[in-house]
């Protein structure tokens, strides 16, 4: 009697929890949906033309389009022919942003993309497999009245790629072609009030620079950045979250270093994952708001791919571990096969972002798909890390059918078995087809609510209330993960609870020897998990 009343406790003590965690599950959903904004904006910029005869003009003055001391300006380049001016003094300027605007650190980051608006001229086709050869320069200022101090200057390739959809005759002189945006600039800080882009566009006949691209009208910049809302609702999720799971955690660990027993290797697994997880939660980036740390955004890569590679461990070592006749348990070692594939996949994507956004840092125009040696590079890495990717799921889909026909084979010889082995291996079936639910529920979730985010236009109408879909998607899916580690933590803790020699041995008749094997994949573990004493009632009756 007093034995069910345990269980039952434990039961009702487990539904709680999985209510509060539903409960703020639905709270990360409406904290983007409803209070924060869009996560982005996307502003777009058209150059001004300016005209600058002097020479070695880049390293001495910077143009601006507008504002108390702007540069002379051209309409067009008909004035340019008109004017005797060459293609060498003119100079595209870009303000960011625009007039009686300032730009805050709150944005997080700047990426930029150009589009060009070429004309079709019969003396001046653009040829095939065209590049266009760009001299820019990037400076900032904090006051409208202060210099310009430069942040970088670069001279870089892009490649063209266009169609004309029109023959190509006198008559279609002056009809634009469709180019395909190009990959511009990227910064991983917005420490700075004001920022200025100079653009030229060199010309040299005998090197072939800038030669055969067509007649280039006009340049245009889309500028994407963090909106500022969504940053601190972002920012106060994390800070919200990070004692959350440090707190679990620490918990967690703790119940298991009270144990009699070394830690076994499933237990270290989900310990690291809650590291990992701790490590994206934590806001550094509240750091950012008053430093220029331009590397925030390949730290968070790596950050992702630091939890990314343990989530994929766990599921793979989570499957093993079930394997309930399986010799060879509990040792990493004996994962080498699976757990490789993910080693060498996240090293790909390492690399692949080390050579993006680790140049960035010192040179934010460059693209590595610029070129074709790092479009091969950059795609041979990507390739391999697909590759990876695919064995492992092709492991994980094989291991998680031995699971489940050990499972079915199992269940037909429970009744013949005694009560605490039948009671070990219904803990076992009841734990893995529960967190096997809930994984399949957050990998669903998260495809789902991606996919809506890609199709929908970024936020729904529901009579005078607005719904961020895109805002929605990153706050909840982010929230979801984060619970998915916490609910496994709080599962897989050993409990130390005394049910006594009546409640644990009399019910049961088995010596306390045997009792101590009912509680997880590894036979000498003395504590029952939360999960456990919940299917223990149900194996009693």
């Amino acid at each position: 009697m007093a034995g069910a009343i345990i269980e039952n406790m434990s039961t009702k003590k487990l539904c709680i929890v999985g209510g509060i965690l539903l409960v703020f599950q639905v709270i990360a959903f409406l904290v983007g949906g409803l209070i924060a904004p869009s996560p982005t904006t996307a502003v777009p910029y058209t150059s001004v033309k300016c005209i600058d005869v002097r020479k070695n003009h880049h390293k001495t003055k910077w143009l601006m389009p507008w504002g108390p001391n702007p540069c002379e300006k051209l309409k067009d380049f008909n004035e340019a022919v008109s004017r005797q001016i060459e293609a060498n003094d003119i100079v595209f300027a870009v303000h960011i942003p625009h007039p009686s605007k300032e730009m805050s650190p709150w944005f997080q980051f700047m990426l930029f993309i150009m589009q060009l608006d070429i004309a079709f001229k019969v003396d001046n086709d653009l040829k095939e497999n065209a590049e266009i050869t760009l001299d820019v320069s990037l400076a900032y200022r904090d006051n409208v009245v202060d210099d310009w101090k430069e942040i970088t200057h670069a001279v870089e390739i892009r490649k063209l790629k266009c169609t004309f959809g029109s023959p190509k005759t006198l008559e279609s002189e002056g009809r634009h072609y469709d180019c395909d945006f190009l990959p511009f600039m990227e910064i991983g800080s917005v420490a700075h009030k004001y920022y200025l882009i100079n653009i030229r566009l060199p010309v040299n006949e005998r090197k072939g620079i800038n030669v055969g691209i067509g007649e280039i009208k006009d340049i245009r910049l889309v500028g994407i950045h963090q909106n500022g809302g969504f940053t601190k609702v972002w920012f106060a999720m994390k800070t919200f979250l990070t004692p959350s799971i440090l707190i679990i955690m620490i918990w967690y660990w703790r119940r298991i270093t009270l144990m009699t027993r070394a830690p076994v290797l499933l237990e270290k697994v989900i310990f690291a994952l809650g590291i990992s997880m701790t490590f994206i939660n934590i806001p550094v980036e509240w750091f950012s708001i008053g430093f220029d740390w331009t590397w925030m955004l390949l730290f968070g890569d790596i950050r992702q791919g630091i939890f990314y590679a343990m989530l994929l461990s766990f599921w793979i070592i989570f499957c093993g571990e079930h394997m309930m006749d399986q010799n060879e348990r509990n040792r990493l070692s004996g994962y080498w096969k699976q757990v490789g594939p993910i080693a060498v996949g996240s090293f790909c994507l390492f690399i692949f972002d080390m050579c993006e956004r680790g140049v960035q840092l010192k040179n934010p125009f460059y693209s590595i798909w610029t070129t074709e040696i790092g479009t091969e590079l950059a795609m041979a890495f990507i390739i391999v890390a697909g590759i990876c990717l695919c064995l492992y799921f092709l492991f994980l889909c094989f291991m998680v059918f031995q699971v489940f026909r050990n499972i079915s084979g199992k269940q037909s010889s429970l009744p013949a078995m005694s009560k605490a082995r039948r009671l070990h291996y219904e803990g076992l079936i009841f734990r893995f087809k529960f967190l096997m639910l809930i994984t399949l529920a957050c990998a669903a979730m998260t495809v789902i609510f991606f996919i809506v985010s890609q199709v929908t236009e970024g936020h729904w109408k529901w009579g005078d209330m607005t719904i961020q879909v895109n805002s929605a998607f990153f706050t909840g899916i982010y929230g979801m993960w984060n619970l998915y580690v916490f609910a496994l933590m709080f599962l897989y803790a050993p409990s130390h609870k005394n049910y006594g020699e009546d409640q644990s041995n009399g019910d049961l008749g088995v010596n306390s020897g045997e009792e101590l094997q009912l509680t997880t994949t590894i036979t000498h573990v003395d504590g029952p998990t939360e999960v456990y004493k919940l299917s223990r009632k149900e194996a009693q009756e």
